[in-house]
């Protein structure tokens, strides 16, 4: 099947045929032409086509397709199908089933092993700080930081991952190629169209709608191994992503917050529910098989202590103040002073004046 046949896009676009229907077409007419050729009757002949179905995919016509073909064409996109090499495995296993996909930039991101960073649109400034070290670490671990280009948290993740030079970044969005939703992230969509990648199952120029968004989160979650939600509420529609990740067999990873803080309660209540904690940048490695936080060819020394381990992957996070560290830790400020203290000694570790620590530069920070 050539990757841009225009009657196969016609059909993936006619209402109501996902890919189980569009399975069983395909199956028993052999080619996407052969449907749109086929009689009502015949049509109706297939399992789970309806009547209103069969009138539609009848009124179908190759010139829609045609018409998005080269649509895309002109944005600077592909249309990707299941069979081709472009499109993306990962994709391929996930229930409901993306039928087709539009991309424009570093396709081969697709493919790459992901992390998904999602949060809320209205965030914290803890939130913030902390999107932007799990997603810019991550991306110079070499992983694609995958978010849904919305407002708040996943346009942070992004810019971290592009500011990174490190792995890429891919978007996801709720709409076709060409439309920027919302409007004020004009230069961030034309950053991920020339540096990373911009995918949608929407074709070119549709408009977003309230059910397009919770479609966009099953593909975030699906492009990536691991989900991991920075910041939620507890009605975010972040959550949503999460979910899908699990309906997926993917793994959840939550970064837990205040519990007085509103923004933190979803993330609190998926890590009672099970989600791993994000406590550090190295948890989110370790499921991808990269061990500690170092960049290529530094790794941390094998007899660093319990407590010393810990402080390096709170200050993986921002630099802080001993008394922070001691409190994010669980211990005295002079357990955790010894073991800064050690880490300093190692060249590991920075102090600068009122007792402030951060990661050594050029040392172990990502």
């Amino acid at each position: 099947m050539n990757q841009a046949d225009p009657a196969y896009v016609t059909l993936t676009l006619v209402p109501g045929i996902g890919r189980a229907r569009l399975d069983m077409l395909l199956a028993r007419f052999g080619t996407a032409d052969a449907v749109l050729g086929a009689s009502y009757q015949q049509l109706l002949s297939v399992s789970s086509i309806s009547p209103a179905a069969a009138t539609a995919i009848g009124e179908a016509k190759p010139a829609v397709g045609e018409r998005v073909v080269r649509q895309t064409r002109d944005l600077g996109g592909q249309v990707l199908l299941p069979t081709g090499k472009d499109f993306p495995v990962t994709l391929r296993e996930i229930p409901d089933a993306p039928t087709l996909l539009f991309a424009v930039g570093r396709l081969d991101y697709l493919s790459s092993a992901s992390v998904a960073v999602v949060g809320s649109r209205s965030h914290s400034r803890y939130g913030a700080a902390v999107c932007r070290m799990f997603a810019g670490g991550s991306s110079r671990a070499g992983l694609v930081v995958v978010s849904g280009m919305a407002r708040g948290l996943d346009r942070i993740a992004h810019e971290a991952a592009l500011d990174s030079g490190g792995g890429g970044t891919v978007g996801v969005l709720g709409n076709g190629l060409g439309v920027v939703y919302p409007a004020a992230n004009r230069a961030l969509y034309d950053r991920v169209a020339a540096e990373g990648c911009i995918v949608t199952e929407f074709p070119p120029g549709e408009r977003p709608s309230a059910g397009s968004f919770p479609r966009r989160n099953r593909l975030i979650s699906g492009l990536a191994m691991v989900t991991l939600v920075v910041e939620a509420g507890e009605r975010s529609g972040t959550l949503i992503t999460a979910d899908c990740a699990l309906l997926q067999g993917r793994e959840v990873l939550a970064v837990p917050g205040p519990i007085t803080s509103p923004l933190s309660l979803g993330c609190n209540r998926l890590i009672q529910h099970g989600a791993k904690p994000a406590l550090g940048l190295r948890d989110v490695l370790e499921e991808y098989g990269i061990s500690g936080a170092s960049p290529p060819g530094v790794s941390l020394p094998n007899d660093l202590t319990e407590t010393e381990r810990r402080a390096i992957d709170v200050l993986e996070l921002g630099a802080e103040q001993v008394d922070d560290i001691a409190q994010r830790l669980g211990t005295s400020t002079g357990e955790a002073l010894a073991a800064l203290t050690s880490l300093e000694i190692r060249g590991l570790v920075d102090q600068e004046p009122g007792k402030l620590f951060r990661m050594a530069v050029g040392r172990c920070q990502l």
